[in-house]
């Protein structure tokens, strides 16, 4: 009854177990409940927080990984992925983990110092490609259609020539309004840019998202001061990424498109109800919540590179 609860509501908590089993006659303590769902592979986490997918939205993934399934390595080649994102100069950027004693998290040496808001930040625009990375900037106000404009105009092309993009080479942004504004489209059009249809509410589809991260570790562990050391850290960091970065992401798309046949979704049934879902890719299964998440992690499994799945026996 414990496991088969926790199945079906994630959500359910110490307090609801203890309740539910009060009311059947059944008197357990908090650490019976623990042991009996540890047996069962299951142990309480902080639910991530991820983009609010909408059946429309599933959809439209799921349009975007047919039209792309087969797709040839040359093709991901072609692509200069782009983003913006924000860096702050005390965020939580990286994590520490330190050697202490019980009862002594507070002390000096086992903490990192925080303040309010991040104690500044600022915004970058970049984008890279298989070849390597392009082009970095800082957006020292808030950007608008028009700014968005004159950073493609300054910095796009100058990428593209700079990791010797091949003849119809594809740009990717995301669905900002900034991006999609009408005046953006025309520009992009009378640019001959050819850009390439992306699917609403899929920020982690982006391999650029890969390269911020890894981006503000090596940004954090320099510990910079000053929002000018911010910048400036952030410049040095970025020209050290290697160009393998970029080749290593076209590799997997392959790998993944080679190694598999179509990956699927198993749902395993407890009467009426759906009681676990699961994606097997490759002969593995990789379970998930629910089986929304499950056509999300489908779908991922061919556009992400470097991510890194649990997997579990069947």
């Amino acid at each position: 009854m414990i496991t088969r609860t926790v199945r079906k509501n994630p959500r359910t908590t110490w307090g609801d177990l203890v309740n539910d089993l009060q009311r059947a006659g059944t008197k357990v303590t908090k650490a019976t409940i623990s042991n009996t769902l540890r047996r069962q592979g299951l142990k309480s986490c902080s639910a991530r927080r991820v983009p609010l997918l909408k059946p429309v939205h599933v959809q439209a993934h799921l349009k975007f990984a047919r039209e792309h399934l087969d797709d040839p390595e040359e093709d991901w080649e072609n692509v200069i992925w782009s983003d913006e994102t924000k860096i702050e100069l005390f965020g939580k950027n990286s994590t520490k983990r330190v050697w202490r004693r019980k009862n002594a998290e507070l002390h000096p040496k086992n903490t990192i110092p925080t303040v309010k808001h991040g104690g500044g930040n600022i915004m970058l625009w970049g984008c890279f490609s298989a070849k390597g990375p392009g082009r970095l900037i800082r957006l020292k106000e808030r950007m608008n259609g028009a700014m968005y404009r004159e950073i493609l105009s300054d910095n796009l092309l100058p990428s593209a020539r700079a990791l010797k993009m091949k003849r119809g080479w594809v740009f990717q942004h995301d669905n900002d309004p900034k991006h999609t504004a009408r005046a953006t489209k025309e520009w992009l059009r009378k640019k001959h840019f050819k850009v390439l249809e992306w699917p609403s509410q899929s920020p982690y589809l982006n391999p650029i998202e890969n390269l911020w991260r890894e981006l503000k570790v090596c940004v954090a562990q320099r510990q910079p001061q000053n929002i000018t050391a911010l910048e400036e850290i952030c410049m040095e960091e970025w020209a050290k990424i290697p160009a393998t970065v970029g080749t290593n992401m076209v590799e997997y798309l392959e790998q993944a498109k080679s190694s598999r046949s179509c990956p699927f979704v198993l749902l395993l049934e407890d009467g009426m109800l759906c009681s676990q879902t699961f994606v097997v890719i490759s002969g593995k299964a990789i379970e998930t919540e629910t089986a929304l998440a499950a056509v999300d992690t489908c779908f991922k499994s061919f556009y992400v590179f470097d991510i890194q799945y649990t997997i579990k026996n069947s």
